[in-house]
């Protein structure tokens, strides 16, 4: 007879295995349907946890499948699309299951052509029927479609998971290598699939886009019109403030370069995903540090009667370029939704950099006040030499 040691263990281990959810224990084999449903075929798709079951009848293009797959939370979406042009989500004719404000699940089609709102819409296939049902924090989404284009057995494909839906939309996905990397294709009557890796490269430009573009219009440009701003006023500075502040912009504006251009071919590489005010605001700050970087060639000497508008002009195109650019920093950030660390720690850099410009900028007027009383104190008035008598001519 057991010992009773043993008898505990052994409920405890049984226990301990029946809390453990579906989705983290299942693979596609070992899954059932509360329709009782058997597939020809299924696939453990390597991201976001998920699964695809399918049959398919060749001989009327009739596709039937099951897609399983935990919402990013409770209350998301689950989403399982077709592509009939290339393995990307633009483009892609899309089935998604989430809750109606009824509170039932419903199962919607859209056709997916951009990252703006989306909104329901045919396909281009022929939906027969489709279901879903939310259990253990998993949903499942069930469809039988007709496809248009009789004798294609591979077809793309691309899944996605959500984290909300507002007035019965789903909303934005987020943009993590999961989430960018979940397309492939599969072969219906072999019932083999494939991944396509292209999002791994793109997320690294992305980063690198986002690195550059930060370190340029985040930093080092701030850091510039920090130099310039206050260093001037003590004269012991001078000129070392001049080559340390045009150091920070020449290098700022070299970076940022850089940053602009993998923005730009990243924008070639993404046909039909557009981010129009982190867009523009990104070619404006081009724009405007070129003609920074260029105008020195232009800057008059101290003396000279232009001297003054030049001035108007540099600072204002300046303080342009250091309020843009941080504003892009954070546009930039929305669209990449790094770890919240990543944001916190430019937040940190930013707020100091503001913290020790505003250090400066009381140190800077108390030395120029005092400056202007000691020169006032030395001053020659009303044509006496501080008061022992009047110059001579």
């Amino acid at each position: 007879m057991a010992s009773p040691p043993l008898i505990v263990a052994t409920l405890f281990l049984l226990s301990t295995v029946s809390l453990i959810s579906p989705s983290q224990s299942a693979t596609c084999t070992s899954q059932t349907f509360t329709n009782n449903k058997i597939y020809s075929f299924c696939n453990d798709l390597p991201f976001l946890n998920s699964y695809l079951h399918w049959t398919f009848d060749s001989a009327t293009s009739t596709l039937s499948i099951a897609f399983v797959a935990p919402p990013a939370r409770p209350n998301g979406w689950i989403s399982w699309a077709i592509n009939p042009t290339a393995a990307s989500m633009v483009g892609s004719q899309a089935l998604i299951a989430f809750r109606d404000s009824g509170g039932k699940m419903t199962v919607k089609t859209y056709n997916v052509t951009s990252y703006d709102p989306i909104t329901e819409s045919k396909v281009w296939y022929d939906v027969k029927e489709s279901s879903a049902e939310f259990s253990g924090g998993v949903i499942s989404l069930f469809a039988t479609v007709v496809l248009p284009v009789k004798g294609k057995t591979t077809l793309n494909h691309v899944w996605q998971v959500g984290q909300s839906v507002t007035s019965g939309v789903p909303d934005k996905h987020e943009f993590q290598s999961g989430n960018l990397n979940s397309k492939g294709s599969f072969d219906l009557l072999r019932g083999e699939s494939t991944v396509v890796t292209g999002a791994d490269s793109r997320t690294k430009k992305r980063n690198i886009h986002g690195i550059l573009n930060v370190v340029s219009w985040g930093i080092l440009f701030p850091i510039g019109i920090i130099v310039a701003r206050y260093l001037r006023s003590f004269p012991s500075a001078d000129p070392a403030w001049f080559y340390l502040h045009i150091s920070c912009q020449v290098s700022a504006y070299s970076i940022g370069v850089a940053g602009w251009g993998t923005g730009l071919k990243l924008g070639s590489e993404s046909k039909g995903i557009t981010y129009s005010g982190h867009r523009n605001i990104g070619i404006t700050l081009f724009a405007l540090a070129t003609v920074q970087i260029f105008a020195l060639l232009l800057r008059p000497k101290k003396d000279h009667k232009y001297r003054f508008y030049w001035n108007i002009y540099h600072h204002g195109f300046g303080y342009a370029i250091l309020i843009l650019g941080i504003i892009n920093v954070f546009k930039g950030l929305d669209i990449l939704q790094p770890e919240a660390k990543w944001r916190n720690a430019y937040i940190i850099v930013i707020s100091v950099l503001g913290g020790i410009a505003v250090l400066l900028e009381a140190v800077t007027w108390i030395v120029v006040l005092r400056r202007k009383k000691s020169d006032k104190a030395t001053k020659p008035y009303d044509g006496y030499n501080n008061g022992h008598g009047r110059q001579d001519p």
